[in-house]
């Protein structure tokens, strides 16, 4: 337990910025489910819709620093690939 009053505020930020990241994570995890969901459908159309959406979301995130910049371009370059090869095949 936080002694010192600088020690206690410390814990209120750390606690306050845990949740905040928990519910960003959730956010982008949410749509990048999203996408996939939506290549399972096998509609190309709705894909590309939801990949639009999730783009910035993902950029958002990495720009903030919840996740790294490479894992936000290989989610991104994972899912385009997913889309490519659905309207391909």
């Amino acid at each position: 337990m936080a002694n010192t009053a600088q020690a206690k505020k410390r814990a209120r930020q750390s606690e306050k910025r845990r949740r905040h990241n928990a519910s960003m994570r959730s956010r982008l995890r949410t749509n990048i489910k999203g996408v996939i969901k939506a290549i399972g459908s096998g509609d190309p159309e709705a894909a590309r819709a939801a990949y639009q959406s999730a783009v910035p979301v993902i950029d958002n995130m990495a720009r903030k620093g919840l996740i790294h910049k490479n894992k936000a371009a290989r989610h991104k370059s994972r899912l385009n690939a997913q889309i490519r090869s659905l309207s391909a095949g």
